[in-house]
């Protein structure tokens, strides 16, 4: 899903809440939203907030590589201008020679002659610094298209950069929506029934797994070894810290980041995005999960990652109104289930 699909999201469910409206019998007309329907539409949201991170970090990782490729081209334009000045004194010197009828050829420049051997020598000379005139002419007009074509792809690089950045910015907006819209949701239930609406997107674990709701830092306790286990120390050690919309740490990460940093502390590079961090390593199929191992959800394109902890347990960062912990791995998070991959 992508930040320009909310809002048709949106219409599409205000459009069949009103169509059954309508159908309804007066009297049920505003009957309150059953827990079922209240859980859905929380499940629904929690799944538009992750797109819509994925689309904002994609969308940042775009603007800064447009931004640090308009830098580097603006020091070639820099360079080229330079050039393009430098051989503009030459040009215009042949210019002036040009316009003046000064022939560097001609019998006139050769009077200094001592004889005819001297004479041809003079002659060859000046030919050769006409040629390279004629050459320098070549370069100027070279250079000349090269600054212009620079100056082109600036402008369109900028122009990238700006649009890359509207539309990370559309993506926090859309999501800071989102999730005023399941707070409110939410407001207008009994603590029963949030636990009930949130059970499948909310379900901690981590006073099971040596995390402490509520607190900062946890200590994993499981079976994995090498990378994987440096990685799972790493991310359990953030779990109670906040979720922060593109963090990459270290006071708080999104899905994506808390990933990478993860990796990063056992030695292993990953890319930021979950675009990206998808494809970087080897699938593995649900079954086959072991601790360490990316768990992706949300489709072909996914928004969402968090790390495999073994015995059915994920250590994740989920959405801005939850820190990061661990939750169990239920029918939930089975069908919407992606892909794993192992770094």
């Amino acid at each position: 899903m992508s930040a320009t699909s909310t809002g048709g999201r949106r219409t599409a469910i205000v459009a069949s809440l009103a169509a059954g409206v309508l159908l309804l019998p007066a009297s049920v007309a505003h009957a309150d939203p059953t827990a079922d329907e209240v859980r859905e539409e929380i499940e629904s949201l929690e799944e538009e907030y992750a797109d819509l991170n994925a689309v904002y970090n994609d969308a940042q990782e775009t603007h800064e590589a447009a931004e640090e490729e308009l830098s580097e081209i603006l020091e070639d334009i820099e360079d080229t201008e330079e050039k393009v000045e430098t051989l503009g004194v030459g040009v215009r010197g042949l210019a002036n020679a040009t316009y003046s009828g000064v022939d560097l050829t001609s019998p006139t420049h050769l009077i200094g002659a001592d004889g005819p051997q001297e004479a041809l020598e003079h002659q060859a000379d000046l030919s050769y610094l006409a040629n390279t005139q004629n050459e320098g002419l070549e370069q100027y007009l070279e250079e000349l298209e090269h600054l212009e074509s620079l100056e082109a792809e600036a402008s369109d690089t900028e122009e990238s950069a700006a649009e890359a950045l509207e539309e990370a910015e559309t993506a926090a907006e859309e999501a800071e929506a989102a999730i005023a819209e399941q707070e409110e949701l939410l407001s207008e239930l009994t603590a029963e029934e949030r636990a009930a609406a949130t059970e499948n997107v909310s379900n901690d674990t981590s006073e099971s797994t040596g995390g402490s709701s509520g607190s900062t830092g946890g200590s994993y306790t499981g079976a994995a070894s090498g990378n994987a286990r440096t990685a799972l120390d790493f991310a359990y050690a953030q779990i109670g810290k906040p979720y922060i919309w593109g963090g990459t740490g270290p006071n708080g990460y999104d899905c994506s980041g808390l990933t990478q940093a993860a990796w990063a502390a056992a030695g292993v590079s990953l890319p930021r995005t979950t675009y990206d961090q998808v494809n970087a390593g080897t699938r593995v199929s649900w079954e086959n999960m072991q601790p360490g191992d990316l768990i992706f959800f949300y489709g072909a394109s996914p928004g969402h990652v968090g790390m495999y902890a073994g015995d059915g347990v994920m250590v994740h960062a989920s959405t801005s109104s939850k820190p990061i912990g661990t939750v169990t791995l239920n029918d939930y998070y089975r069908s919407n289930f992606s892909a794993a991959v192992r770094p």
